[in-house]
């Protein structure tokens, strides 16, 4: 049913209008009153229903659509077609209300008070969500018992590490329990443990406040650690809308080989063992030089991600769940 739903898109598409514009002085001028416009697809047909508490990672290359996308949703943008429903409201027609129930973290921007010291952003983002006194009190205790907030209360944005601004701002971004979280890139740019500890973070606030989160990331460690559900566009298209098991069973064939040679040199070998098995390969190196360690994994996320960019498929095949017909003239931005 619909109230189960946290986000509903039926056939969303979103056109722009690009001027063709000229070259020199006369040029500019002539732009100025010209109406020779291009149209430009940014997202194509896109049908999506997310339930309400799953995290979904949304991804794609850059240039897919994925922004376009996630500013529909947020409201920013008003689709050129179909119809888009988040927390059962149109959110580019009722822009307020839906902004009262999502929370947003976008790239450096942050959307906290650089010269305030951090507990004095919560209680101004308090009275902006005319958030009650208790509530507010319980979502701060919560934040306490998972992150070693205390140290972060009374220092102000601008002297915080990078790591530090990030987790301030997902905080900030939940603070006001929304229903739905949109998550872009929010590991860029950190190291790994502070990585672990925003994962974390978002894992468990996800667990106990059954928020919706969309993720849109480039990092596939976010993905594997977070994502229950992906969906991928490229060119405004969906091409696949399922979980990572089942996108990886359709590799099930692809192993990464790796081997360590002297100077502890490591060198990776991507094999589909459906065309050459991993003893040829090593055979080969053997030729050449002394291998000294050998290690064979799955595939990863990031490959077979990498694969679908590239509109690769298994055998020739179609991949179930996975559209690869793409009309290249369709430019997305």
């Amino acid at each position: 049913m619909n109230e189960e739903k946290a986000i509903i898109m039926k056939n969303i598409g979103k056109d722009f209008k690009v001027l063709n514009r000229h070259e020199g002085l006369k040029g500019s001028i002539k732009d100025l009153f010209s109406r020779d416009y291009n149209i430009v697809t940014a997202v194509n047909d896109i049908s999506l229903e997310i339930p309400k508490g799953q995290i979904v990672g949304y991804l794609g290359p850059n240039g897919a659509g994925k922004s376009t996308t996630i500013k529909m949703m947020t409201g920013v943008l008003e689709p050129t077609r179909g119809e888009i429903l988040v927390n059962g409201c149109v959110p580019y027609k009722n822009r307020a209300k839906n902004a009262e129930n999502i929370g947003v973290v976008f790239g450096q921007r942050s959307q906290l008070w650089w010269s305030l010291p951090l507990i004095e952003s919560f209680r101004l983002l308090k009275e902006i969500y005319l958030i009650e006194d208790d509530e507010y009190e319980e979502m701060i205790s919560l934040y306490k018992s998972l992150v070693n907030l205390e140290p972060l209360l009374h220092k102000t944005v601008r002297q915080m590490s990078l790591g530090q601004r990030t987790l301030s701002d997902i905080l900030a971004a939940f603070l006001h329990n929304p229903k739905v979280v949109f998550l872009d890139e929010p590991t860029i740019g950190l190291d790994v443990s502070m990585k672990a500890k925003i994962r974390d973070l978002i894992r468990e606030l996800n667990k106990r406040k059954k928020t919706t989160v969309i993720l849109t990331t480039h990092d596939m460690g976010d993905v594997d650690a977070l994502c229950e559900r992906i969906v991928i566009i490229d060119h405004g298209r969906m091409i696949y809308d399922n979980d990572i098991d089942h996108l990886k069973s359709y590799f099930g064939s692809y192993r990464t080989l790796k081997l360590r040679l002297p100077g502890d040199k490591w060198v990776e070998e991507l094999i589909d063992e459906s065309k050459t098995d991993a003893m040829s390969v090593i055979s080969e190196y053997q030729k050449k030089s002394k291998i000294l360690d050998i290690k064979l994994e799955e595939i990863s996320t990031e490959e077979v991600i990498k694969k679908i960019y590239m509109g690769e498929t298994v055998k020739n095949e179609k991949i179930s769940g996975i559209d690869n017909s793409r009309d290249d003239k369709d430019l997305a931005i």
